[in-house]
């Protein structure tokens, strides 16, 4: 019984590493928000894909640890990730050509 309180503990420190390590990074990015990442990348800047992508990153790896996907049957794993990556694909997509959209509009109007 002790040998499987010890696996949880070290597993549960392994996800703070991980979690903390991303979560550091995003902080260092948003604070010092380095030059060569403001050139345009596909409907938004470098800088903001790399914010997308890590918190993807977290939202995955916190479902997989902590909602024990990991334990679960192949067919559930995927039916959870895939429907999840495909709404939230759909959901920066269209926040991507609105925003750009509005931009576009709203461009002569206001001094951004």
């Amino acid at each position: 019984m002790a040998h499987a309180h010890e696996s949880n503990t070290k597993r549960i420190f392994i996800v703070l590493a991980i979690l903390t390590v991303v979560t550091t990074v995003e902080v260092i990015l948003g604070i010092y928000k380095p030059e060569a990442l403001h050139l345009h990348g596909p409907g938004t800047s470098w800088l903001n894909w790399i914010f997308i992508i890590l918190t993807l990153v977290k939202a995955y790896y916190i479902a997989w640890a902590f909602m024990h996907l990991e334990g679960e049957k192949k067919w559930f794993r995927r039916s959870v990730v895939w429907t999840a990556v495909f709404l939230i694909t759909y959901l920066v997509t269209l926040l991507l050509i609105e925003g750009d959209y509005l931009h576009e509009t709203l461009a002569p109007l206001i001094k951004w």
